[in-house]
């Protein structure tokens, strides 16, 4: 092949490498019928995720694999499948699910963040929104995977070797959740709620949570954990009302 042609297949395979990696689609703007929130009638949903009974423990992680991992963390580290704390869960995604209607959101243009630290993700559950952009981060003096395995939005996969690395990623569709795991180190996992609406929290201090600026309606508020499924309730919000939600989880 004379070094014209060899210079052509470049720019082909360089190209069809661009080309391949599915770009998210312009931001769509608010539909005709599109309402916006009224800030001055606009109440709150707020509560505890309760853990009913004992807490099983939860198993210790073995970091011999990668001596970075080991010295970064001098003590023992376990996973954070069931984490309870003052009897409440936390890492548990509460959202509304059902009930916003026409209801137009701008999208955010200020990046959600997943950070690599002492080789595990931080944080572990997280939420963003369609169209927002993801910024993942190696914190770690190691080499970490981002492998991303969503049903709906597009899947990616790759490779942070150095400490400082950034790169960004989309969700163009709702998804709740989107598992992360990294192919290097298997004990590695977290979960990120995609929402087209900011309404949603992450349990944490005792199980606590609070989703602000909800105006008046009846709405489907779902609670997500990763090893115990999901609970629904339903709770209609006034103007400039506030309103008590818990929910109940349990090993069965």
């Amino acid at each position: 092949m004379r070094p014209s042609s060899l210079q052509a297949f470049g720019v082909l395979l360089l190209l069809s490498a661009a080309c391949s990696e599915r770009q998210p689609p312009p931001p769509a703007g608010p539909p005709p019928d599109a309402k916006r929130v009224n800030p001055a009638t606009v109440g709150r949903v707020s509560g505890k995720v309760v853990f009913e009974g004992a807490a099983p423990g939860n198993a210790q992680i073995k970091m011999a694999s990668d001596p970075v991992c080991l010295r970064e963390n001098k003590d023992a580290v376990s996973v954070e499948t069931i984490k309870v704390s003052g009897g409440g869960l936390e890492n548990v995604f509460v959202y509304v699910k059902d009930g916003l209607a026409n209801y137009y959101f701008e999208t955010p243009s200020a990046p959600a963040k997943l950070d690599q630290k002492g080789c595990r993700y931080m944080p572990h559950v997280f939420g963003l929104r369609v169209g927002q952009p993801l910024e993942i981060i190696n914190s770690d003096p190691t080499l970490h995977n981002v492998h991303a395995l969503p049903d709906v939005n597009q899947e990616f996969n790759f490779g942070q070797a150095i400490q400082g690395m950034k790169n960004t990623k989309t969700f163009t569709a709702r998804e709740v959740m989107v598992p992360f795991k990294c192919d290097v180190h298997g004990w590695m996992s977290a979960y990120a709620g995609v929402l087209d609406h900011p309404y949603f929290a992450v349990t944490a201090n005792a199980g606590t949570f609070e989703i602000k600026d909800v105006p008046p309606g009846t709405y489907v508020v779902e609670a997500w954990h990763e090893k115990l499924g999901v609970r629904t309730h339903s709770v209609t919000i006034g103007d400039k009302e506030s309103k008590d939600l818990n929910f109940t989880f349990n090993v069965q």
